[in-house]
């Protein structure tokens, strides 16, 4: 009875959101110019499946893409970047969508500022680039969740993402609806530059190898798109049977290879007619914290592409321009010693367009290639464009966060119970929570603590004195605990950022039982940090720093970082009227957060690296003071400096 009501709600759901879709489209149709002398009623982008190529307004036509992700680079930079792209010789731009950019909390809708998708989509038609969207709802990209929005862990904590699962299926129908109705007007038989829409992403690799939820979601995706553009599924060759879906252009990802053959081989034989496309040529390659950058030389990736555009195939490099994760959006990946492996917060990727948007040799090189097949249009090339060295300025350390002034202010709220609770049963994206207990009397010194369901890191102290730290990452569960040295247990919990390959219900926080010895630990408080509003940061400082009006400054950074983590702030002034890219460099420094102006630029960790500086874009600085916040959790050097270089150091 409850499935055929559930069945039913949907249904009536669907035609609710259908028709308003419709009503969206329409209204917005005004928005795109169908020009180039072409009738809507001639604009096609079909697949010539017996001629195995794509036909574009009725011709044969090859795609040579790039991918580039408008959440990753300030919207100020977007146009530059587009235009960086059209000069190599591609003729379109790939982007995934993030939902939970968009949809961040349940019901709340974000299209403006780094979320503005379709300013992003009309600058790709002044920069003369098609567009390739590719809407998830599953993205992975080495996001957060693969950018699902954490909130439907909170709102049902069962839930069977990527499956049939009538909840999912029903939150996925609700966002397109929202998505699909901005995205419309844009789809290249509606007068717009999208030529193609992905259905789902690498599905191939995910476990649950669901055909029926594959096939709802080409049905889903083919309601609101139709026959205005082309619908596609990506995976690796060798896993294209669980992500291959009938009636739908299956197309591949692969690197470097000396037989291109091969991997074809494994899309002709599920699907022997329709272009050859690569999706996903990769010129780079993402990289974790602690372990070296990932670098592929050009000598490795030219062969391979020239053999592909000989075979007449289409190619999108992923990425062309990589850019950076800023906030807390940087993902994870289910490998290593703890079989976790948090993203850095840098997405150079090695690619074509470094992290600042400047083009590469890797960039030449690839343009030279094009050039051979296509007829680069007459565009300027571009150039580095000059990065300042700001020099060093000293912070001032002001505020505990597990202060009272910090509970008071920071705290999104306190929750008890029985058993530590996970950051999305308290409804928490990122950030910190603080978990407090009381110690039990022990007869043994030292005692064992044990937190085997730690996500990720855990800063642990006892009455706010540091004791050491527990690690997902590296195994670590366990510490030993000296008797007397208080009574109250406090394990601060940092969010490195939930799993985005295959996405197992990453859950944040404590998972499982504490035990000491073997004494469960029960009634606990957890106190909300989810660093996220800026406002409440500098009314933390103006409550206990500002050292000028209150004569207060600590001195010694490394002792009053042993009572938990601090706020650092400063003044960057910059006296030119014209401000330039520049990258902070905080070695000295442990692990943390920066905020420059109120924008959280992401996580730094010089200590393993090897992402050491952070990329600091010119539209976020200002002619005049600039204002820097640094949150440090665990150590900062006593002189308080950080610098402001002109050289990155992603390698260090």
């Amino acid at each position: 009875m409850l499935r055929t009501t559930c069945s039913v709600a949907l249904l009536c759901l669907f035609v609710l959101l259908s028709l308003s879709t419709t009503s969206l489209a329409r209204g917005n149709r005004q928005v795109i110019d169908a020009s180039n002398g072409l009738d809507l009623h001639d604009r096609t982008f079909t697949v010539d499946w017996e001629g195995n190529r794509f036909l574009k307004d009725g011709k044969p036509f090859r795609f040579i893409a790039g991918s580039f992700h408008y959440f990753r680079s300030h919207p100020g930079s977007w146009q530059r970047k587009l235009r960086s792209m059209r000069a190599a010789g591609l003729n379109a731009v790939t982007t995934y969508v993030e939902w939970s950019l968009h949809n961040p909390k349940d019901g709340q809708y974000v299209w403006d500022g780094i979320a503005d998708l379709e300013k992003f989509i009309k600058l790709a038609i002044a920069e003369d680039l098609l567009v390739i969207l590719r809407p998830g709802p599953y993205i992975c990209a080495e996001r957060d969740m693969g950018g699902f929005p954490y909130w439907l862990l909170t709102k049902y904590p069962q839930i069977q993402l990527r499956t049939a699962d009538i909840n999912y299926l029903y939150e996925v129908r609700l966002w397109y609806a929202q998505l699909m109705a901005r995205m419309g007007p844009y789809l290249y038989g509606n007068g717009g530059p999208i030529i193609m829409v992905q259905v789902e992403n690498e599905y191939g690799s995910f476990y649950a190898c669901d055909k029926k939820y594959r096939e709802w979601m080409r049905d889903e995706t083919h309601a609101h798109v139709k026959d205005k553009a082309v619908l596609f599924t990506n995976d690796g060759p060798s896993v294209l049977g669980c992500g291959y879906i009938p009636g739908v252009l299956a197309t591949l990802d692969f690197g470097a290879t000396d037989n291109t053959t091969e991997q074809w081989a494994y899309k002709k034989k599920l699907q022997p007619k329709g272009p050859l496309v690569n999706a996903e040529y990769y010129p780079g390659w993402l990289t974790h914290w602690q372990e070296k950058m990932s670098r592929v030389q050009t000598k490795s990736v030219t062969p391979t592409f020239i053999k592909m555009l000989d075979e007449g195939a289409s190619v999108n490099f992923y990425m062309f321009y990589g850019g950076t994760n800023f906030g807390f959006t940087a993902g994870a990946n289910d490998g290593g010693p703890g079989r976790y492996q948090p993203d850095t917060t840098s997405y150079d990727y090695d690619a074509p367009m470094d992290e600042s948007g400047d083009p590469t040799e890797k960039y030449y090189k690839l343009r030279e290639i094009i050039g051979r097949y296509e007829t680069l249009p007459d565009i300027p090339l571009p150039v580095p464009l000059p990065k300042k060295h700001y020099g060093t300025i000293r912070l001032t350390g002001c505020c505990h966060i597990l202060s009272n002034d910090g509970r008071r202010i920071l705290s999104a709220g306190t929750v008890t119970s029985q058993k530590p609770q996970t950051f999305e049963a308290l409804d928490q994206y990122s950030g910190l929570v603080l978990y407090e207990t009381s110690l039990p009397s022990m007869g043994r010194d030292p005692f064992v603590l044990r937190v085997d369901g730690i996500r990720d890191r855990g800063y642990v102290y006892v009455d706010r004195n540091f004791i050491g730290v527990l690690s997902r990452e590296s195994q670590v569960f366990s510490l030993p605990i000296n008797a007397g040295l208080g009574n109250k247990l406090q394990i601060l919990v940092e969010n490195q950022g939930r799993i985005n390959y295959n996405i197992p219900n990453d859950f944040k926080g404590i998972l499982n039982d504490v035990i000491v010895d073997r004494t469960v630990l029960k009634n606990w408080t957890m106190t909300k940090y989810p660093l996220e509003s800026y406002n409440d940061i500098v009314r933390l400082i103006e409550t206990e720093g500002m050292p000028k009006t209150r004569g207060f400054r600590i001195h010694n950074n490394r002792s009053m970082l042993r009572s938990g983590p601090a706020i650092f702030y400063g003044e960057l002034e910059i006296e030119e009227e014209e401000v330039y890219d520049t990258y902070i460099d905080p070695r000295g420094w442990s692990k943390g957060i920066v905020f420059v102006n109120g924008e959280n630029l992401g996580r730094y960790w010089p200590t393993v690296g090897p992402q050491i500086t952070l990329y600091v874009p010119k539209e976020v600085l200002k002619t005049g003071t600039n204002h820097i916040v640094m949150i440090e959790y665990l150590n900062a050097p006593e002189s308080g400096e950080v610098t402001f270089t002109d050289v990155p150091n992603l390698d260090g």
